[in-house]
């Protein structure tokens, strides 16, 4: 699979197959804080107070997200849940 590709142009089922090659081509780290994805966070993201009420009722239902741009719609990697919204709340990704 080429990556990245466009996330707003991607269907629901595919999302999952970009993710996992995401997963594989990142060696299995976060692409935002390099901890191993099947763990927890680095103690960096941990320590960052993140405010739920800012997102989705089940955005930390999912701990591996598919990071992309908003402005673009282009994907960026695998990140997990809890990075995808320090990205989301403190940067504005």
């Amino acid at each position: 699979m080429k990556l990245p590709v466009n996330y707003d142009q991607l269907p629901f089922q595919q999302r999952r197959a970009v993710r996992e090659e995401y997963v594989r081509v990142q060696n299995g780290l976060c692409a935002h804080c390099r901890a191993p994805l099947n763990s927890v966070p680095s103690v960096e993201i941990l320590r960052m107070k993140i405010d739920t009420g800012l997102f989705p009722d089940n955005f930390f239902k999912h701990p591996v997200h598919l990071h992309h741009s908003h402005e673009t719609g282009m994907t960026i990697g695998a990140v997990h849940c809890e990075c995808n919204a320090v990205l989301w709340q403190y940067h504005g990704e």
